[in-house]
């Protein structure tokens, strides 16, 4: 059955559709239609095949970007697409018909300006030129440009957002053109930070982040695999480490899944870039090497040495230490060398009552702690930097311990905007991502439980950074807030962040989003539009409608934004 509606009101609103909204944008109001039979063609070459498969091992890793990008852009106009009812007056005639006169895209180029970096499957931050232009002619003429396969995979992301499912099945279409665009990204590392050591995500939930990931530009899966509560991640040369530290048997990463999860976020854009934090959030550990940690889970008064339960850190000055160390990374960095410069070692929130604990210190007197900091953290970033890693950290071990850290060291920021400032003015590279914005997990309220006694003084039960953190919060985050004009650019960007206590694979896609996409067009388009201002809600919010409803398509579980009330009548919903 075809789409025969009577043409009316076409989506005024759909002017700015796309996101994260791009640096230019121009659009008409002309319909055309796309049939599943349109070729796109790369290069001005015989068109690519969608047939593409991961295992097609002696293709480039360029070629096999762009591949699965064509293959991604077919699936998601034929497959997984939606129809935009929400976004017209109730009840109204708002789709365009179909007839033989009807004009279609005739054709889509691919032109690719400059050769892909040798690196293209893991570019550091700021190696590839991820920007793009994309032109639809009234005619049905498309060209997207760009100067890496990269670019022209964001490009086809873009010109999947400009076309609508019709209600009857019968086609899918476009009342946007002519259309051009010029864009590219304002910030270099644009990542969410996923916690999978306090619950469990299967692999299918993996995959789901990094494809919705990709489909808002975003570029890096940050990856804390491991915490005190569980050691999910396979160590072949130490198997003891996940057999006893994970929840269950079948609550383990191998690395037959770590490469492919790489790999699949490789071909979309997305480096993942694993974290193992230390010294603290490391008790897991003893749940197969009990010698390693010092202070493990003291009870009842676990408060005292840790953050969160169970207690315990890696002991600060053992040899027995550095050994397991050594032998878990001789392990693991060189498996995730192929795909990945990153290494992320941690080093937040740690307690120094723990060190009272440990027989290799026996005193919390920083004076004597931070040079064994300094001592421990030299021997992890020395192997990292042996392998050809970059490292990172939290921003305790700049700001807290005042660690002496190398140079292309990137610190990563949660507390406060000052501390970016405070990141940058000692020179380091800095991700932002302030826990007052871009905490994911805030405003669930506590998941402690407090004794009768305790109970009264703890009413009502909030967590330590409630409220929860709304999309319009994230969306008013600004990563340069308070850095000085002439250090902006040491501000890599930054990550949304889901910590996982009360965040399980049941509710991971509404805790993440849509309102990870804030973050998203912060991070791509910059927190201020032209003049200067915050970017509008109000021209943010029917983008960001529409993002949901098109997450939703590919099967992400994301939360509304409004009720359709407000999608449809424009901004009735205004104060």
């Amino acid at each position: 059955m075809i789409c025969i509606l009577v043409l009316l009101a076409l989506g005024a609103g759909f002017a700015q559709a796309v996101w994260p909204i791009p640096s230019t944008y121009e659009s008409g109001d002309g319909v055309l239609w796309i049939d599943q039979s349109i070729k796109i063609a790369y290069n001005g070459a015989s068109q690519v095949s969608s047939g593409y498969s991961s295992s097609s091992n002696n293709a480039t890793w360029s070629s096999r970007i762009i591949s699965n990008a064509i293959e991604r852009t077919y699936d998601t106009l034929f497959n997984k697409n939606f129809v935009p009812w929400k976004f017209h007056p109730r009840m109204s005639d708002f789709e365009p018909a179909l007839t033989s006169n009807s004009t279609y895209v005739k054709s889509i180029t691919l032109q690719q300006n400059a050769s892909d970096p040798a690196n293209i499957m893991k570019p550091t931050a700021g190696g590839v030129d991820e920007s793009y232009t994309l032109t639809l002619t009234t005619s049905g003429e498309v060209t997207i440009t760009g100067a890496s396969s990269i670019g022209l995979a964001h490009g086809l992301t873009t010109f999947t957002q400009l076309f609508f499912e019709c209600s009857s099945g019968g086609g899918v279409y476009t009342t946007l053109a002519p259309v051009s665009i010029t864009d590219g990204p304002k910030f270099e590392w644009r990542g969410l930070n996923i916690d999978t050591s306090r619950t469990f995500k299967p692999m299918s939930d993996m995959y789901a982040m990094v494809d919705a990931l990709a489909y808002n530009k975003m570029n890096r899966l940050h990856w804390h695999v491991t915490d005190a509560q569980a050691w999910p991640l396979e160590i072949p040369s130490m198997p003891e480490l996940a057999d006893k530290g994970a929840y269950a048997t079948f609550q383990k990463y191998s690395p037959a899944d770590v490469q492919a999860l790489q790999e699949y976020g490789a071909l979309l854009g997305i480096e993942v870039v694993m974290e193992i934090d230390q010294p603290g959030h490391t008790s897991s550990i003893a749940f197969a090497y009990p010698d390693l940690i010092a202070a493990f889970n003291v009870q009842p008064n676990w408060d005292s040495y840790a953050s969160e339960p169970p207690s315990g850190t890696l002991k600060l000055n053992s040899t027995a230490v550095y050994d397991f160390l050594e032998k878990l990374f001789d392990d693991l960095l060189p498996r995730l060398k192929p795909l990945t410069n990153y290494f992320h070692l941690g080093g937040d929130e740690v307690n120094v009552n723990a060190y009272t604990l440990d027989d290799t210190v026996g005193t919390n007197d920083t004076a004597i702690l931070q040079p064994l900091m300094q001592k421990f953290m030299n021997r992890n970033i020395a192997q990292l930097q042996a392998a050809g890693y970059t490292p990172l950290v939290w921003e305790e071990m700049l700001l807290v311990w005042n660690l002496t850290l190398p140079a292309d060291t990137i610190v990563q920021t949660w507390q406060s905007d000052q501390a970016v400032a405070d990141t940058v003015a000692k020179g380091h590279k800095a991700l932002a991502g302030n826990y007052n914005f871009w905490y994911l997990d805030c405003g669930q309220g506590q998941w402690l439980d407090f004794r009768p006694a305790d109970s009264a003084s703890y009413w009502p039960y909030a967590d330590y950074c409630s409220p929860r953190h709304n999309w319009r919060l994230m969306y008013s985050y600004d990563p340069l807030s308070g850095v000085p004009a002439n250090s902006t650019h040491l501000v890599l960007g930054g990550e949304a962040h889901i910590w996982s206590e009360q965040t399980d694979p049941v509710n991971l896609d509404q805790m993440v989003w849509p309102r990870t996409c804030a973050a998203a067009e912060v991070l791509w388009s910059g927190a201020k539009d032209a003049s200067g201002q915050n970017r509008s809600q109000i021209t943010a919010s029917p983008r960001l409608s529409e993002m949901r409803e098109r997450l939703v398509a590919r099967g992400i579980k994301a939360e509304p934004v409004q009720m359709p009330y407000c999608t449809q009548n424009g901004t009735q919903c205004a104060l």
